[in-house]
């Protein structure tokens, strides 16, 4: 197919078809040419800046989802699927807002001094300033720059025509017939000839576009709050592995559980956003807890339903309220929810691993979406801040008390259970690598309890790492550090290093450590799909004093190394359908070699709507 180059030819065109009927206007307005939204073109991965009609799909990799702005330029709280958050200067995947893609077309400029890269002594600056300021067709990218080198498609150059044919009859409308020579009209005429097709593509797509937007406005939910909602159905069973307590084969049983979760998500005013998250199930993982079938974190998988409630209680699981203040600056406040993992994931280090409330995880473990560093947190209110240095850097806080709304002694938001976390977050230009640091401080009163079962600790790995000493409060400083890497379209790998600092108040102190590497295979075997592999030693604890007894003898640390090994394939049956088949590998569960090695299998089907 013919391209024409996006050299500035296309703009002297244009100009000289619409001086063609500058005679013919007695006072040519300056209104807006009826321009139409778009970004992208369906031959061409480049947007048009004349204005084009967009019928792609969202990328299924994350990195191409464009980051939602307001006409203030501020940043809207929740979109379609709050993925990523909204401060990232362009991430690349999976819980909430979502990247800034700089091809987008902005808004219709009104001054060509609007696009950065127009100089006056470009050859082509009076035709390109005639088309801004006096005709109004031209659109440019979202940075704010023209990038006039570009090649141009012919159903860009289409839409271009479609949105000059129209000007063109403004103009003609006003004036008078007597006015209008038949060779300008004889010019106009053939080239609508010649790109017919092109234009009949394109009014069709303007057609089909207010078609469903008069059917989502006639069936939405709410003008101001969206729904999302996921259903999951999982079969399971335990291949190989004993109760790492009672040294006793634990028990083959295949087994069908469920969860559902709804999130409503509100906007008050276009930048806030109220998110409500409901949720109940009966997945109960073969990795949690001493109580569960295997006697140990190891293996926890990520889809289980809360240990503290009856199975498939429907109740609510998160109440969070967000704003920004100013540009940068985004604040959150939970009365329910885990501050710190919030933030962690405001941007998600491991995308194609990791999820959130309203999307679920992609990784069948716990493990395998959260490093430890992470994972001390548990339910609770709190507030964390997000504040973006600049395209590359942001830096986020939070405070999180798990107990908060308990009145009882040693809880409450200031008096009991607390994480207060810092983070550092790098992005590169090309929005393919990311790198984070973060520091976590974290305290438990003696003889508490979380929503997760337990009383300190990452509620992954081995038993001793989530172990506290009877009456004693305990204290800890938690290190990480995490990269992700797109190599390419197909491919990503990411990882992590954790150390943890246990202090046991009184008593005596432990460290703490894991690590972690994860590789991603977008679009494996079908677009949208995805492959995942993982290996790391979960969290395990290192060494401990002497004086210190935790269950195992005093001074017993973790005598060996327990390597968690996981594999799932994400099959994307339909646009919200899914099954994910997946195996967790466990070595030497809770951490001693005289475990036999556990192996289950997890089979998920998700339905989002």
């Amino acid at each position: 197919m013919l391209k024409f180059r996006w050299n500035f030819q296309w703009v002297v065109f244009f100009i000289a078809l619409l001086n063609m009927v500058v005679v013919l206007v007695v006072s040519p307005t300056k209104s807006r040419a009826n321009t139409l939204e778009s970004s992208k073109s369906s031959e061409t991965t480049d947007s048009s800046i004349l204005s084009t009609i967009n019928d792609d799909k969202i990328a299924p990799n994350p990195e191409q989802s464009p980051e939602f702005l307001d006409q203030d330029n501020n940043y809207l709280m929740e979109q379609v699927t709050p993925v990523y958050d909204i401060l990232s200067p362009g991430a690349t995947g999976s819980n909430t807002s979502i990247p800034v893609d700089e091809n987008l077309p902005m808004s219709q400029v009104n001054s060509v001094s609007q696009l950065s890269d127009i100089k006056p002594t470009d050859w082509a600056f009076q035709a390109l300033q005639s088309l801004v300021e006096r005709y109004g067709v031209i659109a440019g990218y979202e940075d704010g720059t023209f990038k006039g080198n570009r090649a141009l498609t012919r159903y860009e150059f289409a839409a271009g025509l479609n949105t000059a044919l129209d000007r063109l009859n403004e103009l003609i409308a006003s004036s008078t017939a007597e006015l209008v020579k038949k060779e300008d009209l004889d010019t106009i005429k053939q080239l609508q000839e010649q790109f017919s097709a092109e234009l009949a593509t394109v009014r069709g797509r303007v057609d089909t576009l207010e078609t469903k937007t008069a059917a989502l406005e006639s069936q939405q939910f709410s003008t101001t709050t969206q729904l999302i909602g996921r259903v999951q159905f999982v079969v399971g069973s335990l291949f190989a592995g004993d109760n790492v307590l009672t040294k006793r084969p634990a028990p083959r049983v295949v087994t069908l559980q469920d969860s559902v979760s709804l999130r409503l998500n509100t906007s008050f005013n276009g930048k806030d956003s109220l998110g409500i998250s409901l949720g109940g199930g009966s997945i109960v993982s073969l990795g949690q807890t001493r109580a569960g079938l295997l006697g140990t974190f190891d293996g926890r998988t990520a889809d289980n339903a809360n240990v503290t409630r009856p199975l498939n209680d429907f109740s609510l699981g998160g109440l969070r309220y967000r704003f920004p203040v100013g540009k940068n600056t985004q604040v959150n406040i939970y009365a329910l929810s885990d501050g710190a993992n919030e933030i962690g994931f405001s941007i998600p280090i491991n995308p194609y691993f990791e999820s959130n409330s309203a999307t679920g995880a992609n990784g069948i473990s716990r493990f395998s979406r959260r490093a430890l560093v992470y994972n001390y947190g548990d339910s609770g209110g709190g507030i964390a801040v997000l504040h973006r240095l600049n395209q590359q850097f942001q830096v986020g806080l939070a405070y999180s008390a798990p107990n908060a709304n308990n009145p009882t002694p040693n809880n409450g938001l200031f008096s009991g259970r607390y994480l207060a976390l810092g983070q550092l977050l790098y992005t590169s230009p090309n929005k393919k690598f990311r790198a984070a640091l973060t520091y976590v401080n974290t305290y438990s009163p003696p003889n508490t309890r979380g929503l997760s079962g337990t009383n300190f600790g990452p509620a992954a790995g081995s038993n001793l790492v989530n172990s506290t000493v009877a009456g004693a409060g305990t204290l800890a400083n938690l290190y990480g550090i995490q990269a992700f890497y797109r190599v390419s379209p197909g491919f990503a790998i990411n990882g992590w290093v954790s150390y943890g600092a246990h202090r046991y108040l009184g008593r005596g102190d432990g460290e703490a450590m894991d690590w972690a590497v994860g590789m991603a295979f977008p679009d494996l075997g079908k677009e949208g799909s995805l492959g995942g592999l993982f290996v790391g030693m979960a969290p395990k604890l290192i060494s401990l004093s002497k004086n210190v007894d935790l269950g195992a003898g005093f001074g017993r640390a973790d005598k060996d190394t327990s390597l968690h090994i996981e594999a799932f394939y994400q099959y994307k049956i339909a646009d919200n359908i899914e099954i994910t088949p997946g195996l967790i590998w466990v070595t030497a569960p809770d951490s001693d070699a005289n475990n036999p090695d556990s192996l289950f299998a997890w089979v998920r089907t998700v339905f989002r709507f």
